[in-house]
């Protein structure tokens, strides 16, 4: 990523601090959060303060999850890449929108799922014990529902099942509606929103998120720390993903500089929907936690 400027506002105001210093939970984006990586979610490399503050808040009893958008690997797999390079992490700490995804399906009645995407996504399903159904070419396949998530090599035949399965009667669910993510090469186009986006246009059906900022997302990560959704801090990089969500759920909303957001990112959002705390990075909200530290 290339260095960039940034002058959040100086000092975080007393009464977003005193909200943090209440969280009962954090709940950290990935990519541009706490790693940065390539396109594919490899060779990922911590960013400053990020061990630093997953270690302070096991130290303190202070329960977090790592959630991403991304569904390139199962959260298991990524929860032993993430060990891997430092963090100190169950697997149950880390969730993907497949997390989510099996709340969402399940709650809505759905045994039978058409999935566009690979093990990452298809493999937490086949562990809820739910059917996922592949996109074979030339296929009319029977499913409940879509489920859009990283697919880099979808093709033309994977779109006709998707369609055919929307118009008998399947929903359409989809990871992430982010045009980009973060990687240590800038910006990277997200697959999930363009693949629901076709099979929208297409078949004018409604596009469900299950992934972040949806409150499928929030409420799944409150109930994997076994908390509500407002004791939560929710800490994230992109403005269209982890502030909203946050504000949804009236969570703390914590706003970093590291990934995808510059200094002015969030100068858009109305007022009521700015971040509680807009800082550098996690290495700032760490002495910032710090600092309020009884």
């Amino acid at each position: 990523m290339p260095e960039r400027s940034v002058s959040p506002p100086a000092g975080p105001p007393r009464s977003a601090r005193e909200r943090l210093r209440a969280a009962r939970g954090f709940v950290f984006d990935l990519d541009g959060t706490l790693v940065l990586g390539d396109r594919g979610g490899r060779g990922l490399v911590p960013l400053p303060g990020a061990l630093e503050i997953t270690r302070w808040a096991r130290q303190r009893r202070r329960p977090f999850v790592v959630f991403t958008n991304g569904t390139t690997k199962t959260p298991q797999e990524l929860a032993r890449t993430l060990r891997g390079i430092g963090f100190d992490l169950a697997d149950e700490q880390v969730l993907t929108p497949a997390s989510s995804a099996v709340t969402a399906l399940t709650r809505r009645g759905h045994r039978r799922v058409l999935v566009l995407g690979h093990d990452g996504l298809t493999a937490p399903l086949r562990d809820a014990g739910l059917e996922v159904v592949a996109a074979a070419a030339g296929g009319r396949p029977r499913a409940d529902a879509v489920l859009a998530g990283w697919y880099p090599d979808f093709t033309l035949a994977a779109l006709e099942a998707a369609c055919h399965a929307v118009w008998d009667g399947a929903e359409l669910f989809s990871c992430s509606q982010s045009m980009f993510f973060a990687t240590a090469q800038g910006r990277a186009i997200g697959t999930s929103r363009a693949i629901s986006a076709m099979i929208k246009s297409l078949t004018g059906c409604r596009v469900r998120l299950v992934g972040k900022p949806s409150l499928d997302a929030l409420r799944t990560a409150a109930g994997r720390l076994r908390l509500r959704p407002h004791e939560l801090a929710v800490v994230g990089d992109d403005p269209e993903l982890e502030v909203p969500m946050a504000h949804r759920g009236r969570a703390l909303a914590v706003a970093v500089a590291s990934g995808l957001a510059a200094a002015d990112s969030f100068d858009h959002l109305p007022a009521a929907r700015q971040p509680h705390l807009h800082l550098r990075g996690v290495d700032e909200l760490l002495s910032i936690c710090q600092e309020e530290e009884p």
